[in-house]
């Protein structure tokens, strides 16, 4: 039975001061009408119904949850004490899911990334799915076919070995990359041989659990108590034991570790939407380049990306980023984007 898992339990400081500690990326309308995590739930709903959709989150956030996705069950939002990254985040929401559905597999899913392709995204979900059935020891991830040398995204190196899924390929992976430099990028792309780590898993309740004993024992004793307790009192047993959790990544934690790990090559129109130039992909542009959502006029300026609520007026103002919120104006260069999250700690 395939369950879903979407974490929105990050900060998303690569776009502030739109997105703040108070009301992260995921809550926001940055493409659509809709959230990012809206757009998530609706993605999925089409395959996966809505008593089968978690959310794990942070204790701060579990009303924005609730206010933006009404429908979802209330047993259905799983909340973290604190954050103490991905690994006990997943293993913590598989004790939980298993509660509900015993033999549940889970597709673990961001919170805040675009997919242009939903049809093909749900039938790489359920080729996954089918794949565990079978083999309920395996780890299937989602990689993405690159398009440009990304320096931003972590890879996913290809082994030899395929296996034949009924709808997709599906490939051994040899290893996990880091995030490479420029000229290393270029050099992946080049080979045929490296995906973009998307992180999207999918894999068997039960495997998560016995993944987190034999790798993280601290997680697993810390949590292994999900499977006796009553309802009434998981969340205060949680908040006590949560601290004594590893803080670690689920790549560094468990995926560098295991063995029977497989990747689903993917082309449906992905992007982690990441930062303020990422959101410009896919935004309305005017004849200089500039996505311009604000009032007033620029004057031989291309290129910037402008989201203002007052009146503004540029003057031959080129590669900029100004984004105005009620507590700040933000003025940025493109090419140091990065350093906005940076900056952002010596206010």
């Amino acid at each position: 039975m395939l369950c879903a898992l979407i974490m929105a339990g990050g900060k998303g400081t690569r776009f502030w001061p739109l997105s703040t500690e108070d009301k992260p990326k995921q809550f926001l309308k940055l493409l659509s009408d809709d959230t990012m995590i809206q757009m998530t739930v609706k993605r999925i709903e089409k395959l996966i119904p809505m008593d089968r959709i978690f959310v794990c989150t942070g204790k701060g956030y579990v009303d924005l949850v609730r206010e933006q996705l009404p429908y979802l069950p209330e047993r259905n939002i799983i909340v973290e004490p604190e954050g103490r990254n991905t690994a006990p985040c997943i293993a913590l929401s598989a004790f939980i899911i298993k509660r509900y559905y015993e033999n549940a597999a889970i597709a673990v899913l961001p919170s805040d990334h675009l997919i242009r392709d939903e049809e093909e995204f749900l039938q790489v979900l359920q080729c996954g799915n089918e794949f565990i059935n079978d083999y309920t020891d395996a780890i299937v991830t989602l990689g993405m076919k690159p398009n440009r040398p990304e320096t931003g995204y972590g890879y996913i190196k290809i082994g030899n070995k395929e296996v034949c899924g009924k709808t997709n390929s599906i490939m051994k992976v040899d290893r996990f990359v880091e995030k490479p430099n420029y000229e290393k990028a270029e050099e992946y792309l080049m080979s045929g041989n490296y995906l973009w780590n998307g992180g999207m898993f999918i894999w068997k309740a039960n495997n998560i659990i016995n993944l987190t004993k034999e790798y993280l024992s601290f997680t697993y004793k810390a949590l292994k108590f999900i499977d006796d307790v009553s309802e009434d009192e998981l969340q205060d047993l949680i908040d006590k034991n949560y601290e004594k959790v590893d803080n670690i990544s689920v790549d560094y934690g468990i995926m560098e570790r295991a063995e029977s790990i497989y990747v689903i090559p993917c082309d449906f129109g992905w992007d982690d939407v990441g930062n303020w130039t990422s959101i410009e992909r896919y935004s309305d542009k005017d004849s200089m380049g500039n996505v311009f959502n604000a009032q007033g006029y620029l004057f031989k300026s291309n290129n910037n990306i402008v989201l203002t609520n007052k009146k503004i007026l540029l003057n031959n103002i080129n590669d900029l980023i100004i984004v105005e919120t009620d507590d700040y104006i933000m003025i940025s260069s493109k090419i140091h984007e990065q350093d906005i999250k940076v900056a952002k700690e010596h206010l």
